[in-house]
Formats: structure tokens, C-alpha cells, sequence
């Protein structure tokens, strides 16, 4: 029979997708109030993959990823969830959001997205979110699944979170030490 233990803290991160750097500037404001300080910034990239988001959001929508300084409890991602929702609608215009923010967080083993809606491979983790297994971890790099977003699958994005995987093994070793 196996002991129960907590699992290792996890790297907090978000998706955010926008189209005024304005509102993209004020949203992350936001977030290091609310959540934390904001460790790391990807480049701000086209965001092209679907058209999901363009009735509500416009057009030439641009996407960057963030990464958040502290390690979280992985129980705290329903929290995070509904308190990134909260900010979507302080930001939004007419009921219309100007920034789509979907947090998530790495840990050694995968990637998981915090989602509202369910889905086959989505587990229920408390207050109506779902974790989204998004990428493993496997032979020296994560992976996408089957039904991996695609923009999720790419090399460029796969590899900010390869990167920050090794920024996270750093912060475990030092927390042993």
C-alpha cells in the first residue's frame, strides 16, 4: 500500500491572448497583484491558430506566455482559474473580452491548463475547473497528446516550457539544499 504525500510545488503560468498592448500591460499589472510577481515574458507572437476568439476579441489577436516567480500548490489552480476569469470581465468592454487569460502550471511530469469546461481527458479539480493534460514529459522533452491545442504542440512553444521546466528543477534543488 502506498503512503499519500503532497506532491512537489509547481511553476505557475499563463496564456494570455490580446490585441491592444494597453490592456495586455494593465492585465499583467493585474496578475502580479493578485497572484505574484511575473518571473519571465515570452515574445509576443501572432496569434493565428484558430478563429475562436475573433467574433468576441477582433482580429490580429497576438498571444505571449508568462511565467509566474513563486511555486504553487498544484490544489490552488481552481482558485487561479476563477480569479483570471475575474479579471477577463474587469477587463471587458460590452460584456466583450480584450484579454483571454488561461493559466496553467509545469510541473517535472507535464503541463496542465486550468479549463471551465469538460472534456474526456479533462479531471474535475474543484469549483467548476477541469486540469487540462496538455504536454508530458518524456525522453528529455514535454510532448503533445492527441488533443493537444495546436498552438500548444509547436516547437517555439514546447520549447518556453522545456526552458522553464529547467527553471523550476533549479528552484526544487535549491528548496532541498
Amino acid at each position: 500500500m502506498g503512503t499519500p504525500k503532497d506532491p512537489k510545488p509547481v511553476k505557475l503560468f499563463a496564456s494570455l491572448i490580446f490585441r491592444e498592448e494597453a490592456a495586455l500591460r494593465s492585465a499583467l499589472k493585474m496578475l502580479e497583484n493578485e497572484i505574484d510577481a511575473i518571473q519571465e515574458e515570452s515574445r509576443p507572437e501572432a496569434f493565428s491558430h484558430t478563429d475562436y476568439y475573433e467574433k468576441e476579441m477582433g482580429k490580429d489577436l497576438v498571444r505571449v506566455f508568462i511565467l509566474f516567480r513563486g511555486l504553487f500548490a498544484r490544489e490552488l489552480l481552481p482558485r487561479i482559474k476563477l480569479k483570471t476569469n475575474e479579471l477577463e470581465l474587469a477587463f471587458s468592454e460590452n460584456l466583450m473580452r480584450r484579454v483571454n487569460i488561461d493559466p496553467g502550471y509545469i510541473s517535472l511530469e507535464n503541463v496542465i491548463l486550468a479549463t471551465t469546461k469538460g472534456y474526456t481527458h479533462r479531471i474535475y479539480i474543484g469549483s467548476g475547473v477541469y486540469g487540462d493534460l496538455t504536454l508530458i514529459y518524456s525522453n528529455g522533452t514535454y510532448k503533445p497528446l492527441e488533443w493537444t491545442y495546436p498552438d500548444y504542440s509547436e516547437a517555439k512553444t514546447i520549447s518556453i516550457f522545456n526552458e522553464w521546466r529547467e527553471n523550476y528543477k533549479q528552484v526544487l534543488r535549491c528548496q532541498k539544499a
